[in-house]
């Protein structure tokens, strides 16, 4: 205890002197998060030294290994970080698919080479990843993806489409779910490293109710792969893909904790005149507290390797339900003034685009349906499920 404690006394004078007063203050919208990549455009000097100095120090993924760009920090020292950070309200330095999914997957998969290759680019956010799983005919059954890499001796020749791929037309890299033989559905399927700017790859916006459009559809026309860039396993990439799946949901639970701000939603609101609103608005911080305590002790269980299988998928149920939830509670809250949807006053319509996005939460990483059914299956065992 007494070296957790001079840990978290160092922590916090590290932060201090470090952390750009600019750093501290809470994010605006989704246009202040920083993540990185070979064309990222950072917004202020304070944002881009924030980066390099945490990235420098290893703390952008502290519990993963030194030699792997990170901060070998212990379970403990990690929570410790995280609640020095958000003491002070520190800014998350580095925004990233790499970190949140595909770094958790190299490091159990990936082969000593592609570590050292890919993890410390992450690390520093010198690498933008995105996700090619979901396909036009392989959404929930994603495993019926028809996305074919050829055979063709020192390489592999990509040919298909992807959908709902997020930020595709800004990232550096794809890790990438493609058929690798038609003998068994889930045995022929591997998982591919390569190039958002090699020959053959193309990108197409999709518009979205909100208005924005992370999403885009990606296109492999006779793109080549190198076989050293394939992650475990030919035609074992399910396994890969399974496991990665499990860290993407724990990612969108996080959305149930909101701005990562310690207001309440009814601090947050301020004073209310309805009272029924007013009890609903409790009732919602009572249930956002309590999914806090739970997701603290998930991770903790998920970095201890503890973890049930299926708790990604109830966690990821339970905070894309809950961010919903959040969001109708502001529009009510907001009145006719919330459905504003550009003007200077409304930040532009921060209020209903933030509202109608949360409608795409329970979709992407898997429906609310299908984690249901995961969870009724693997968790409480019912019969027929």
């Amino acid at each position: 205890m007494a070296d957790l404690e001079t840990f978290r006394e160092q922590t916090r004078a590290w932060l201090e002197a470090n952390c750009p007063p600019e750093m501290r203050t809470p994010m605006r919208s989704e246009d202040d998060a920083c993540w990185g990549g070979r064309h990222f455009k950072f917004q202020s000097e304070a944002q881009e030294q924030w980066l390099r100095v945490m990235g420098e120090k290893g703390w952008t993924v502290p519990d993963w290994p030194a030699a792997y760009g990170g901060g070998g920090l212990s379970p403990a020292e990690t929570k410790i970080l995280k609640e020095e950070m958000k003491a002070i309200g520190a800014r998350n330095p580095l925004s990233s698919f790499g970190i949140s999914m595909l770094g958790p997957a190299l490091l159990k998969y990936g082969t000593e080479e592609q570590k050292k290759r890919f993890l410390p680019e992450i690390a520093r956010g010198e690498i933008r990843w995105c996700q090619g799983y979901s396909e036009p005919g392989a959404g929930s059954d994603l495993a019926g993806l028809q996305t074919k890499a050829e055979d063709m001796g020192d390489h592999y020749l990509v040919n298909g489409q992807k959908v709902w791929t997020s930020y595709a037309d800004k990232a550096d890299w794809i890790f990438c779910l493609v058929r690798t033989s038609t003998e068994s559905k889930h045995g022929g399927i591997s998982f591919l490293l390569f190039d958002m700017e090699s020959e053959g790859v193309s990108t197409k916006p999709i518009l979205l109710i909100s208005g924005y459009s992370p999403f885009c559809e990606t296109f492999f026309d006779n793109v080549r792969v190198p076989k050293d860039q394939l992650v475990g396993e030919v035609n074992r990439g399910w396994n890969v893909a399974k496991y990665l799946l499990g860290h993407e949901r724990e990612m969108i639970s996080g959305m149930g904790l909101g701005s990562g701000t310690s207001k309440t939603l009814a601090q947050s609101l301020g004073e209310i005149d309805d009272a029924i609103l007013a009890a609903e608005v409790a009732l919602f911080d009572v249930d956002a507290l309590a999914f806090a305590a739970m997701s603290e002790h998930f991770i903790d269980q998920l970095k201890a390797g503890e973890a049930h299988p299926a708790m990604p998928s109830m966690m990821k149920y339970a905070g894309t339900e809950l961010n919903k939830k959040r969001h109708e509670l502001i529009m009510a809250a907001g009145g006719s003034d919330a459905l504003e949807w550009e003007s200077e006053r409304s930040r532009g319509g921060k209020a209903p685009r933030e509202w109608l996005r949360t409608k795409a939460n329970s979709i992407e990483g898997g429906t609310s349906e299908v984690q249901l059914g995961i969870v009724a299956k693997h968790i409480l065992q019912l019969p027929g499920a």
